[in-house]
């Protein structure tokens, strides 16, 4: 790992944690930041005393359900003009292209099923709103799907630093898995959109 996300959360605190959930979620800058492990993290800080847990899930839940929002308003806002965007720092059209197909692959139920994936988690809400999925619709799977994660993930981190012993010797390894595990899936769509296009 390039920096010590444990030491990263204890400097930032709980605010911290809720500004990159919400980033990663909905600004399309923040599809570099670390939302899975992140979220086990501070799960698991929470489980040492070092945060709050209840205050913790509940404000990554509106982190996250707020972050969607908001890319959402920003895709059906902008629309299809940031499909003819130049590539630069914060912006990468292959980003949108993949989440674009993944969308018509999966359908409303991509706003769930993007909340586990890196990168097309982003995009996803912004998608959404560049294709005009009716809100009410967009709202459902974004409140079903930040729940699973945000709350899912940060529980899931609370639940086994209060279970296994010493768990913080494996925490390194066990965000490492995590990282991987959620690669697999976009690395998957890759491959098969190789053999398509081949």
């Amino acid at each position: 790992m390039h920096f010590d996300l444990v030491e990263t959360i204890k400097l930032l605190g709980m605010l911290g944690v809720w500004a990159i959930v919400f980033a990663e979620s909905g600004l399309f800058f923040g599809f570099f930041l670390p939302g899975d492990s992140l979220l086990f993290t501070a799960g698991f800080l929470a489980s040492q005393g070092f945060l709050t847990f209840i205050p913790l899930v509940v404000g990554c839940f509106i982190a996250a359900v707020a972050g969607d929002s908001v890319g959402y308003a920003f895709g059906r806002r902008v629309g299809h003009r940031i499909f003819f965007k130049e590539n630069s720092f914060f912006f990468n059209r292959a980003y949108m292209e993949r989440t674009q197909k993944f969308y018509e692959k999966h359908g409303k139920r991509t706003i769930i099923i993007a909340r586990f994936i890196p990168i097309v988690r982003t995009f996803a809400p912004i998608f959404a709103g560049v294709g005009k999925m009716h809100y009410r619709d967009f709202a459902l799977y974004n409140v079903i799907g930040g729940f699973l994660w945000a709350v899912g993930v940060t529980s899931a981190g609370y639940f086994l630093g209060n279970t296994i012993p010493d768990i913080d010797r494996y925490l390194i390894p066990i965000v490492i898995g995590i990282i991987v595990v959620s690669l697999i899936p976009g690395a998957l769509h890759l491959l098969r959109a190789k053999k398509e296009n081949g």
